[in-house]
């Protein structure tokens, strides 16, 4: 799917009548979104092998925050399969009644997938298992027994940090400039870190105690506009052993140009966005999928665009 393809409103819902098994991605705006691309390609490949998945179809809705709740219900009444969530729908269907949220999400405090049921929607968040995934094929490094600075402490910072911890990261610190938002962030986590030490810092004035070879985790926006500043000044950190920016798109933000000329391993968030994908389309057809056909149309799309 590329750019040119339609982006479907809600009064697209009203009237709907695609036939076959429809997946489809919600935000606002839409517009920008690879996952068509990236879905539509796995479901090209795996129809070769099973044919059932020959009339499955991944399609962009652009849904504005206030009509999410009616949304879903549309969606679910026209039999939808499975939905991505994207900013900032992924809270705001966290607490709908409409949405059984998993363990697992309820821990993050957010959706990004959702799985038709009979009686409603079933909430997954795939984010933290695409981050770790991610993390691996860029950087070859796992969070276990890892030092991890988290830049950020949003909901992307959030989901990367529990992931941390369910992993058994040795120590976790979350920089944020906004120490209200940090303390927040600090507060909820702590009682899943049990003896995991943690602590926070505003990334201007890094403390003086942080340990070389710990992991660089940026899951704040900076970095998505060509003037935006970088998240933290790496010169100013003990050396890491490497760098992992959640942004894929630009696919070389200043943080990550930093760290290259620092000599630092670095890799950006496109592994993570594969992943996600992934776990989200293994939910909803559950079978297994091809990692490689996804990673390959986003690199394309991404060369298109």
């Amino acid at each position: 799917m590329t750019s040119a393809e339609p982006i479907h409103t809600l009064a697209d819902l009203d009237s709907w009548s695609i036939p076959g098994t429809a997946l489809a991605v919600i935000g606002h705006p839409i517009k920008h979104s690879l996952s068509p691309a990236m879905h539509n390609a796995a479901l090209a490949r795996m129809a070769h092998t099973a044919p059932r998945f020959k009339d499955w179809k991944y399609v962009r809705f652009d849904i504005a925050p206030e009509s999410l709740p009616s949304a879903l219900e549309k969606f679910h009444a026209r039999g939808f399969k499975g939905l991505n969530l994207t900013v900032p729908h992924k809270v705001i269907a966290f607490g709908l009644p409409s949405v059984s949220v998993t363990p697992a999400a309820t821990i993050i405090g957010a959706v990004n997938t959702l799985l038709w049921t009979p009686q409603g929607w079933t909430g997954h968040n795939t984010d933290g298992h695409g981050f770790s995934r991610g993390l691996q094929e860029g950087l070859h490094r796992d969070l276990h027994g890892a030092d991890v600075l988290l830049l950020g402490a949003g909901g992307a910072a959030r989901s990367a940090a529990v992931e941390c911890l369910q992993h058994g990261c040795a120590r976790l610190w979350i920089a944020n400039r906004t120490q209200a938002n940090r303390d927040t962030l600090l507060a909820q986590l702590a009682s899943l870190a049990g003896a995991i030490p943690l602590s926070g810092f505003d990334p201007a004035s890094p403390p003086a105690d942080l340990p070389a070879g710990a992991l660089v985790i940026n899951a704040t926006s900076a970095g998505m506009k060509s003037d935006d500043p970088s998240p933290v000044d790496l010169a100013a950190l003990p050396r890491p052993a490497g760098v992992y920016d959640m942004i894929y798109n630009p696919p070389e933000t200043p943080l990550l140009a930093q760290a290259r000329a620092l000599g630092l391993p670095a890799a950006n968030g496109l592994s993570m966005l594969v992943h996600q994908g992934a776990r989200a389309l293994e939910i909803w057809s559950q079978s297994s999928v091809p990692v490689d056909a996804m990673r390959e149309a986003v690199v394309k799309a991404m060369t298109a665009s």
